[in-house]
């Protein structure tokens, strides 16, 4: 476990998708399977919403259990171009992949939810600290198109996403970077994040102290270091 000495934090990295802001994957997938599966007709497949939900999940699992094993991000590009060969039996056009992506994404948008107290919160931790996000995600401008939606790019030096930069989190290699493009060692920063595999035991490998948002106490962290929400952090960085 890293040590942690406040006096000498400058920087504070966040993991986005659970920490800056909620997300419902039942929300989106029940927004998604309507239009989407009506955009694979019109390709010539033949799948109602079920199956597509039932598809599209097998197929985004096989990729996700790799990435999980090797640390490799995919794109969602990638997925939709496999799914589509699947489901229609032939090679897809790159706009029928596009298309398909660009869909998902539109309805995946729709189990996101901001949390009011967010921009305050970040307001308040950038007067001491430079902030920045380092995120998993299949989509390069999912992210910072949400951070510019919220109002909140101004808190932030650097946005790294993993389909960016090639790794996920959680592995060293992401973190590294992320600590290069600061500028700064990893004793200068702490990471705060609501998954302890990528936001809590990844960084800490990395030599970088992290907070945990777990409130249900699911894991076994040292209390100082456990948050019950976003709100506690400021409490915690700050004298």
């Amino acid at each position: 476990m890293c040590a942690m000495t406040p006096s000498r934090t400058t920087h504070v990295l966040f993991d986005f998708f659970g920490t800056l802001v909620d997300y419902s994957a039942a929300v989106a997938g029940a927004c998604a399977a309507t239009e989407c599966a009506a955009l694979i007709r019109s390709y010539g497949g033949r799948l109602d919403e079920a199956a597509f939900i039932s598809a599209w999940d097998g197929a985004y699992d096989s990729f996700h259990s790799v990435a999980v094993a090797d640390h490799r991000e995919f794109s969602m590009d990638q997925l939709s171009r496999v799914f589509l060969a699947n489901v229609l039996g032939r090679k897809p056009t790159a706009a029928e992949s596009r298309a398909l992506v660009t869909t998902y994404i539109r309805h995946w948008n729709d189990g996101v939810q901001y949390r009011p107290d967010t921009p305050a919160i970040l307001a308040k931790l950038a007067e001491r600290f430079t902030l920045a996000v380092v995120s998993n995600t299949h989509e390069a401008e999912l992210v910072p198109a949400h951070i510019a939606a919220m109002g909140i790019a101004e808190h932030f030096d650097t946005v790294l996403t993993s389909i960016e930069f090639g790794w996920r989190k959680p592995h060293p290699s992401i973190y590294a970077a992320a600590l290069d493009r600061l500028g700064i060692d990893a004793s200068r920063a702490v990471f705060v994040g609501d998954t302890y595999d990528t936001d809590f035991a990844g960084p800490e490998a990395a030599g970088i102290p992290a907070y945990l948002i777990d409130p249900a106490h699911a894991y076994v962290i040292p209390a100082d270091r456990r948050l019950d929400s976003l709100a506690d952090l400021p409490a915690r960085l700050l004298p």
